[in-house]
């Protein structure tokens, strides 16, 4: 894989065990700033964030899936995957259901005590749009400027992975930062980058945005190895409160398994008008349209070893991971495997 010099140089950069922990501290302490630190056997810290997980959870609410098991969840939400990690290796947070997880890999390496316990959504949610009407496949972005976040960011790995399946040349490509998903289609609806990421289920109405969907670039579809998110905590807090935690995953299994079922419409629509109240209704039918038609969620909650080393790969082509950690070191499913016998 070819990458521009810059993207090298940042991401070529060694970590040492001493950096790297220190990174998780800090961003320990900004996590912590939002958590209620009550304490009880059955009062959860879980860590979410923004975009679609942000409706989830709304439902999860609203259909009281945690009080079914005994729990009270204290939600947090966070902007970015650096802090998730950090409030969990700190215990500030106790875990987080659904979250992108590419960084745990680097963590661990290094000698942070981690594990993934579930799997959760098990394609991207994502797909790349344009509104220049010179940029209708992939290959037309050599030479072009496309959004992402930041450097080896999920979203950034995203893209890459994909251009790198029809080989384009990724060196040609110029990747600039505006921010998170919604920053980066604000980009593309007004032309301020030729290319980038925005929810797949904007695909059928991508006209209504004055955009198209380029050619393959449904990420759904085009890479459907990549696990977008997954459930990951401490190994200490499994030895601690694992029983919370095996409570926590059934009630996100139930969620999983209502919200892709026919019956959710009405429910998933005032969910997520909760929290996008300036989002036009046929985005939220749009989004739930998506959903029955992917089933992108995990219901049966278990993340195979063939899934966590296609990861773990790319994190080493990207020059972030030396080598593949062994499935034992990195997961834990027998977390998932309890909590599918609460259901029944």
């Amino acid at each position: 894989m070819k990458y521009s010099p810059m993207f090298e140089k940042i991401c070529a950069e060694k970590l040492s065990r001493r950096k790297l922990l220190q990174g998780l501290s800090a961003a320990a302490v900004l996590a912590a700033g939002g958590c209620n630190r009550r304490s009880s056997p059955n009062l959860v810290h879980i860590a979410t964030s923004a975009g679609l997980n942000l409706t989830m959870s709304e439902l999860m609410h609203q259909q009281r899936f945690m009080e079914s098991f005994g729990l009270e969840a204290d939600m947090v939400a966070l902007a970015d995957g650096t802090k998730i990690l950090g409030g969990i290796y700190s215990g500030s947070l106790d875990v987080s259901p659904m979250s992108g997880f590419g960084q745990l890999f680097p963590a661990m390496e290094h000698g942070a005590e981690m594990r993934l316990i579930n799997a959760a959504t098990l394609v991207p949610l994502t797909a790349l749009f344009s509104g220049k009407p010179d940029v209708h496949t992939l290959k037309d972005l050599e030479g072009k400027v496309v959004g992402i976040g930041a450097l080896g960011s999920l979203v950034h790995q995203l893209t890459v992975a994909l251009l790198r399946k029809y080989s384009v040349d990724v060196s040609a490509v110029r990747f600039v930062n505006i921010g998170s998903n919604t920053d980066i289609f604000k980009g593309v609806m007004a032309g301020t980058v030729d290319a980038g990421s925005g929810p797949a289920s904007y695909i059928e109405d991508a006209g209504s945005y004055k955009v198209h969907v380029l050619q393959n670039g449904n990420m759904s579809e085009e890479l459907k190895e990549f696990t977008y998110q997954a459930g990951y905590t401490s190994r200490r807090l499994i030895e601690t409160k694992r029983d919370a935690l095996v409570r926590v995953l059934a009630a996100y299994a139930k969620l999983f398994r209502f919200v892709q079922g026919p019956s959710s419409l009405e429910a998933f629509v005032r969910a997520r008008k909760t929290v996008l109240p300036s989002s036009a209704d046929r985005e939220h039918v749009a989004e739930w349209n998506w959903l029955q038609k992917v089933k992108p969620f995990a219901p049966e909650l278990t993340l195979s070893a063939e899934r966590i080393n296609y990861m773990q790969q790319i994190n080493i082509d990207f020059n972030v991971q030396r080598r593949i950690l062994p499935f034992e070191r990195v997961a834990d499913m027998s977390l998932a495997q309890d909590a599918l016998k609460l259901l029944g």
